[in-house]
């Protein structure tokens, strides 16, 4: 997992619990894990790229990817094999330095190709065989958090080695902000 350079998810089953919340408008909400929003922002100050790819779209998936600041946002995308390897082609890496986090059947084309892959330990039955990991977090609990955690620890030793970079990138910004 030393090598892996990009970091995708699917979202519903694994950013959320699945749930779908629908007012009397119609209007569409979700739940998300604050936890998982500090994840993108560690492996970012990793050098690793991150994005989603998810076969459901809707404005409350847009805004929450954006607002996390994912590289790459790709929604209401049910084939999602041929999108991860135009990403892959952009970036000019291969597919085995990819991962990919998924919870249900039309994640397994990916999860089969990619460098590694990781299931919440709710996911599907066949996605929980195929997985090479699958986390002790079940769906919208704080997968991504855990994803991100299990492969920096694959460079580091410990947690702290892990978090003091994105510690230190913070005190650097703010001490920066105080100085404008």
């Amino acid at each position: 997992m030393e090598n892996l350079l990009l970091i995708l998810f699917d979202v519903d089953g694994v950013m959320t619990d699945g749930s779908i919340y629908i007012d009397e408008h119609g209007e569409t909400f979700k739940k998300f894990n604050v936890k998982d929003g500090l994840a993108i922002e560690l492996l970012h100050s990793h050098g690793i790229k991150t994005g989603v790819v998810s076969g459901k779209a809707s404005k409350a998936l847009t805004q929450r990817c954006e607002k996390l600041g994912f590289n790459y946002i790709v929604t209401g995308c049910k084939n999602k094999l041929p999108r991860v390897e135009a990403i892959c082609s952009e970036l000019g890496i291969k597919l085995e330095q990819v991962a990919f986090v998924g919870d249900d059947v039309l994640d397994l084309p990916v999860m089969q190709q990619c460098g590694a892959s990781f299931a919440p330990s709710d996911a599907h039955a066949l996605v929980l065989e195929q997985a090479h990991f699958i986390t002790n977090a079940q769906g919208g609990s704080g997968v991504v958090r855990e994803v991100a955690d299990t492969i920096l620890l694959k460079r580091f030793n410990t947690l702290s080695e892990v978090y003091d970079v994105l510690l230190s990138k913070i005190v650097a910004d703010d001490v920066n902000n105080m100085e404008q």
